[in-house]
């Protein structure tokens, strides 16, 4: 999942942008409001972890902007503010979550997977399609309760895949959410994985949208 990192504080967003990275996000890292707003406007994040005090436009104007523009991407507010009134008033203009520095990176990171999951409509911890299932917080994948070795970069796509079921994602869409700006991508890395995943968790698993994309699809997922 990508996710897109507002913080000034080179230290706080170097160390922020390690840690969500290690747990397993594509971490884009801006230093400015007025970037964030135009990152915002061309490309596509599962969340944002923003800070309010920044330089050029401050975070709360960045989130008033995106939530004027109808875009429902979760927000989540991380801020040395700690008055009530700046709290009310970032969750008022639209923002999902708010923590106080200083903070755990643990608590950042299931914070996030709560986000992710409400934005999708899923209640459930675990994602499910047939005797696959899949857990965001352990990075673990089992078929049929086997254990299935995956990649980093095969559990993001299995991830994204999953969260999306019975939902065709261009190419470009999965490319845009499994790579950071920073990656470099060769031409046919996504068709790869694709080939491993379904090596390892069947043929049958992804399907190919000839001229569209790929999806998994609940229909026809039954062990």
């Amino acid at each position: 999942m990508r996710i897109l990192l507002v913080e000034d504080d080179r230290m706080l967003g170097d160390g922020l942008q390690a840690g969500l990275t290690q747990a397993g996000y594509a971490v884009d890292w801006l230093r400015d409001g007025e970037a964030a707003v135009t990152a915002l406007s061309t490309e596509s994040f599962a969340a944002v972890v923003l800070d309010l005090g920044l330089p050029k436009r401050d975070g709360l104007s960045v989130l008033q902007w995106l939530r004027g523009r109808h875009d429902a991407t979760p927000v989540l507010i991380l801020t040395a503010r700690d008055q009530l009134e700046d709290k009310v008033r970032g969750l008022d203009l639209g923002a999902d979550d708010y923590v106080l520095k200083p903070f755990d990176l643990d608590e950042i990171t299931a914070r996030l997977r709560a986000l992710v999951r409400r934005a999708h409509g899923r209640p459930e911890p675990l994602l499910t399609l047939g005797e696959i299932a899949l857990n965001p917080a352990a990075r673990s994948v089992t078929r049929a309760g086997q254990a299935i070795e995956l990649t980093p970069r095969e559990f993001d796509l299995l991830h994204l895949l999953l969260e999306n079921t019975d939902r065709v994602l261009t190419r470009r869409t999965l490319e845009e959410q499994l790579y950071t700006w920073n990656d470099a991508v060769d031409s046919n890395a996504l068709e790869v994985h694709i080939h491993h995943l379904r090596k390892k968790l069947g043929i049958d698993l992804i399907r190919t949208v000839r001229g569209v994309g790929y999806m998994v699809s609940t229909a026809g997922s039954a062990p």
